[in-house]
């Protein structure tokens, strides 16, 4: 029975084009079996991969805390007074062996803060990098150099601020590569109707890693004390680099294990699609408004995720008062209700585009949409219920979980509009979404000097604005089919 979306998913000229347009000249081979399938079990190792990633990425937000001496932090307590206490004594910590430091609060800004300043040096090379020799040396080199780092952290912190910093800003670089060598990777290994799927399951690890790693590292510094987080996280990732190593092949064609019929559905899906020339096409590339309707809507995205991200616990804090240990956990619960979301989007988008006949750019679109504005209309209605504490987490909870909807929306568009290129596209694009994680929290402290509700929803109101300005930008310029510049020619394929 012919669908009735049929006609309306391709009402908009190229959205017609951008539906299955590698199927029609080329035999559609029957897609293969997903259980044990090798490019699930790429997507689950990359799972774990972003998890640890995730995990060395924030544990030191939470350790920073039972590193500095409690002394130092009370000259800087910054708690609001209009919300009355809401949480019980914090208890004694019953481990109290690991070392105290004198760090002001400007001082755990630039220690927090100085790992986007390796983080976006290296996202453009990264792509580049992993167009000509592979993703998987690449990440599984950039999340090992980063656990080694992190392993390092306890003696970096007894040399000295300077010392620390310059380890962060080390470990931003080896966190660099991880996206654009991933992007890179599936640009291989991702049949166009199973992009959603497969690449929301790879990178909704970086989510669940932050669920987990928060109150993780708040157990391990009550029971133990602060240095075993980073001994834990960083072995963790020593683990995950041997199994990657052995266990993941860069291209089908190299994999040992595939099966023909899942390797021939792989290949033929993607004939039309890559391009075997050598060079890379920058001018037409940056000249590319598909591109800089991604730019646009995944800097809008990560200056809303970066701001709660990194003040989100300072709100728990200051504002509503929740105490050290009930801080942990509600400040997780947002991190998980996006990573449920992901999951189950990404399989949602793929099946609107196999099974109902949607468009690639139509699916694409309505995810960003919802995945922009929704957050954008929960965390302006967190401003507005003062001290409500349920209402709050559960306003902000829902605003970070809708956000889960772009990871089938644009953030996986690059490899829609040039496979061959999406990790050197996702480096440009990361480059600018990681502005946000240095400059969103320092405009957001500017803004609330008092720290009252007011002033808090001033941060709320722009962080809104700018998701909608960049969900409206995307659905006017984004594209859902392979760009003429990201071909050599229409039947280019890489052997």
């Amino acid at each position: 029975m012919r669908s009735p979306i049929r006609g309306l998913a391709s009402s908009d000229g190229e959205e017609g084009s951008d539906r299955t347009p590698l199927l029609q000249s080329t035999p559609r081979v029957e897609a293969a079996p997903v259980c044990c399938s090798a490019r699930y079990n790429l997507a689950l190792l990359a799972f774990f991969g972003f998890f640890v990633l995730y995990a060395l990425r924030v544990n030191l937000s939470v350790a920073l805390v039972d590193m500095v001496d409690s002394n130092t932090t009370l000259a800087d307590n910054r708690t609001s007074k209009e919300c009355a206490e809401h949480s019980a004594p914090i208890k004694v910590h019953h481990n109290q062996t690991g070392k105290k430091y004198q760090w002001d609060a400007e001082t755990q800004g630039w220690i927090l803060g100085s790992f986007f300043y390796g983080y976006i040096i290296t996202q453009i090379p990264g792509g580049y990098i992993a167009s000509k020799v592979g993703g998987k040396l690449l990440l599984g080199f950039g999340i090992l150099g980063t656990a080694v780092f992190t392993l390092f952290t306890p003696i970096a912190a007894d040399l000295g601020v300077g010392a620390l910093i310059a380890l962060r800003a080390l470990e931003g670089l080896g966190e660099g590569v991880t996206f654009p060598a991933m992007h890179a990777m599936w640009s291989s290994w991702a049949p166009p109707l199973e992009r959603s799927k497969l690449l929301s399951i790879s990178y909704a690890g970086a989510q669940l890693g932050t669920v987990i790693s928060l109150p993780l590292s708040g157990i391990i510094c009550f029971y133990m004390n602060w240095t075993y987080v980073f001994y834990l996280f960083g072995i963790v990732g020593i683990v995950w680099f041997i199994l990657w190593i052995f266990f993941v092949s860069e291209t089908p064609e190299t994999h040992k294990t595939i099966s023909r019929h899942e390797k021939e559905y792989i290949l033929s899906s993607l004939k039309n699609q890559l391009s075997s020339q050598k060079s890379v096409p920058w001018t037409s590339m940056l000249r590319s408004s598909p591109l800089w309707a991604i730019v646009v809507a995944h800097f809008s995205y990560n200056w809303t995720f970066y701001t709660l991200l990194t003040l989100l616990p300072t709100y728990m804090k200051e504002i509503l008062r929740f105490n050290v240990q009930e801080n942990g956990l509600l400040s997780a619960l947002p991190y998980f209700g996006c990573w449920l979301c992901m999951i189950l989007s990404g399989q949602a988008a793929d099946n609107l585009r196999a099974k109902w006949n949607f468009s690639t750019i139509c699916v694409r679109r309505v995810f960003s949409l919802i995945g922009m504005i929704g957050p954008a209309v929960f965390l302006v209605a967190a401003g507005f219920i003062g001290c409500d504490y349920s209402l709050a987490v559960a306003f902000l909870t829902i605003s970070t979980t809708l956000g889960g909807f772009c990871s089938s929306g644009f953030s996986i568009n690059h490899l829609d509009i040039a496979p061959s290129y999406a990790g050197i596209l996702l480096g440009i694009t990361n480059t600018f979404a990681t502005i946000p994680g240095m400059a969103g929290p320092v405009i957001a402290k500017s803004l609330t000097p008092d720290n009252t509700i007011r002033e808090w929803q001033t941060v709320f109101y722009i962080a809104a604005a700018i998701n909608v300005f960049g969900a409206i930008f995307f659905s006017l310029f984004a594209k859902g089919e392979v760009q003429n510049w990201a071909l050599d020619d229409r039947h280019g394929h890489r052997n």
